[in-house]
């Protein structure tokens, strides 16, 4: 049997955060800046500015990109 979804979304706001929180320490962890990250990953910096604060509703494509850019498995970003 599967689970039944929360009546809200408050839990997809808050995956969002930890996302964002993952993507924030772990390219300060390698000195990067936002700037080396959104280039590297081809993304705009408005989207990886949303992404550190946990907002947006980013793309499989673009979770991807930002993972490949910090050099972690997509796994560990949104485990």
């Amino acid at each position: 049997m599967l689970p039944d979804l929360p009546d809200d979304d408050e839990w997809i706001r808050a995956r969002l955060q930890l996302i964002g929180a993952r993507i924030q320490a772990r390219r300060m962890r390698q000195n990067l800046t936002q700037q080396a990250v959104f280039l590297a990953a081809r993304i705009d910096r408005g989207t990886l500015q949303a992404l550190e604060a946990g907002r947006g509703n980013p793309t499989f494509a673009t979770l991807m990109r930002v993972a490949y850019a910090l050099d972690m498995p997509l796994e560990d970003l949104v485990r």
